[in-house]
């Protein structure tokens, strides 16, 4: 498998969605051209961005959608479980613990909760098992896996990340707004709630300055 950008699987899993979609509905076939429609993207890059999971469409059909829905998937590993701890059992933790079954249809599992309050520990939240920190280590390196999640204060996070790296762990999914220092073999995919946030206020300050003039 070749490696490719990091937009590019962006818009792999973007076009997934309209393709599943398109399979619920039963259609047959979907063109480069109806996915730049409904992703903006301009259909030239949909067809480099398909090219590289090695599925070939017919000429001025497109690609069988049953076909493409399975090549991206395998390309993008989701047809492959994975399994991942998450630290931070708190208010955003447990909304991500609540998309569970969601990620499961997308490759990875989460198996465990890790938190440092006495009232959360050795309870379930959305059928996801909490534990105290102290067993993360542990149950890291005898069950294997690989995928971090970091749902814990930013003050909090890199200790987390420290201790994720030291039990095994090569991949981090990372809410806290903050940047992770790891090396370099690490992956770190951060979600930057925060940042999102300040484009959508700003976006909706400069449209309401356009609407008053």
């Amino acid at each position: 498998m070749k490696p490719v950008s990091i937009l590019t699987l962006r818009r792999l899993s973007q076009y997934l969605q309209i393709i599943l979609e398109a399979q619920k509905n039963k259609q047959e076939y979907i063109s480069a051209t109806s996915l730049a429609n409904h992703t903006g993207v301009h259909r030239t890059q949909v067809r480099k961005d398909l090219a590289s999971t090695g599925v070939v469409g017919v000429p001025k059909v497109g690609h069988k959608v049953n076909e493409l829905a399975l090549a991206i998937s395998d390309f993008l590993n989701w047809n492959d479980s994975s399994e991942a701890f998450i630290v931070g059992a708190g208010n955003l933790g447990s909304a991500i613990m609540g998309y569970r079954e969601i990620f499961e249809t997308k490759g990875m599992k989460i198996l465990a909760a890790f938190d440092t309050n006495p009232i959360l520990i050795d309870t379930k939240i959305h059928d996801v098992p909490v534990f105290a920190m102290e067993k993360f280590s542990n149950l890291a390196q005898r069950l294997h896996v690989h995928i971090g999640i970091v749902t814990v204060p930013p003050e909090a996070a890199q200790s987390v990340a420290d201790m994720m790296l030291a039990s095994g762990i090569m991949a981090i999914w990372n809410f806290a707004p903050v940047q992770l220092v790891v090396p370099e073999n690490i992956i770190v995919e951060n979600v930057d709630l925060y940042a999102s946030l300040a484009v959508l206020s700003q976006r909706l300050a400069v449209k309401l300055m356009k609407q008053s003039e």
